[in-house]
């Protein structure tokens, strides 16, 4: 069995998912309740790869919302992921795949030193943040959505906007490598490691954001940076490509111009027609044909048996990686969606 960890979008969010599965009392809370609850399995299911393997998976609930990553709840997030990594123990998961920002929380955490949750002692081999799956997939949404609108990678300009993450910097050595004639823009806003990135890379020029945006065809845009960051379609070159691989996946709201194009970035497509709620709950256009890469990497390592932490920590996923899981996602249906 496979488990997926996650988490809604916003307070709001999570009032409005209580407001519609009848959980009044929930819906009216604010984040001090929501701090304070616990992780829960909310679905429970099977899902059937085109090789005719089935699978049964668990989805956990860890009411970890992004409000919590401000100072004065930090601790408070990490604790809930913690709690649902353990809940995902318990419950006999072989593989759990962290969603969203629930891998973001332990890019510079050292876990050795937060294994034990209470009665628990976590197996770290049996958690994947899925980030190597989510890069592969969206340096493939680069190449089809290049395609359809009829751009030569190989002489444009590529900025990749969080750059220095995990799955920033997975997509700039995919690029370096696959289109070294293309001119790539780091993003990042830790200055120290953009100089590293580059250096490992002999590949790309630091810039700033709003001249990034200015100048590329297209923008990959992998930050984690939550608040304080506007973008409007007259800050991009017209006409250009747009690839949301953030969470939400709002962009598209944000930017709105017949000649900038919007992609949801990081999310695949298949035919194994899941019976969940949580892909309803985060309204996907088809949420049983439709679901996050990262989730999909827990469903590929428990099809090919690989119960290992595929995908951890930061700038650590590498070429060989992103080939591997490739193949498998290939095998067993999954598709980028463009």
């Amino acid at each position: 069995m496979f488990g997926l960890i996650g988490h809604l979008t916003s307070l709001q969010h999570a009032q409005s998912v209580a407001h519609r599965l009848g959980l009044e009392e929930y819906a009216a809370q604010g984040l001090d309740f929501w701090c304070s609850a616990p992780p829960q399995v909310v679905d429970q299911f099977t899902a059937t790869s085109v090789t005719g393997q089935s699978i049964s998976g668990i989805y956990i609930e860890s009411c970890f919302l992004p409000e919590m990553l401000a100072n004065r709840h930090f601790k408070t997030a990490t604790r809930k992921v913690l709690n649902a990594m353990a809940l995902a123990q318990k419950q006999q998961a072989m593989i759990t795949a962290l969603g969203g920002f629930s891998s973001i929380i332990f890019e510079n955490f050292n876990l050795s030193q937060l294994l034990q949750v209470r009665d628990v002692s976590l197996n770290i081999e049996r958690f994947t943040t899925g980030n190597t799956h989510t890069a592969y997939i969206i340096c493939q949404q680069i190449i089809a959505a290049a395609q359809r609108h009829n751009l030569n990678l190989s002489h444009s300009t590529v900025a990749v906007c969080g750059a220095t993450g995990d799955i920033g910097s997975a997509v700039c050595r995919w690029i370096s490598y696959h289109l070294p004639q293309a001119k790539l823009l780091l993003v990042a806003r830790n200055h120290d490691r953009l100089q590293e990135l580059q250096a490992q890379l002999g590949h790309g020029k630091i810039t700033a954001l709003n001249e990034a945006l200015a100048i590329a065809d297209i923008v990959v845009w992998v930050t984690s940076m939550t608040q304080g960051i506007e973008l409007h379609s007259d800050t991009l070159k017209k006409p250009s490509l747009l690839i949301d691989g953030g969470y939400p996946k709002n962009l598209s709201t944000l930017v709105q111009h017949p000649d900038v194009y919007v992609f949801k970035g990081g999310i695949v497509e298949h035919s194994l027609d899941i019976p969940w709620q949580i892909m309803e709950l985060v309204e996907f256009a088809k949420p049983s044909r439709q679901m996050f890469a990262c989730f999909a990497e827990a469903m590929l390592l428990e099809f090919e048996g690989w119960h290992t932490n595929f995908s951890w920590g930061r700038n650590q996923i590498t070429l060989e990686k992103m080939e591997r899981i490739g193949v498998a996602s290939q095998k067993h249906g999954f598709r980028p969606l463009i």
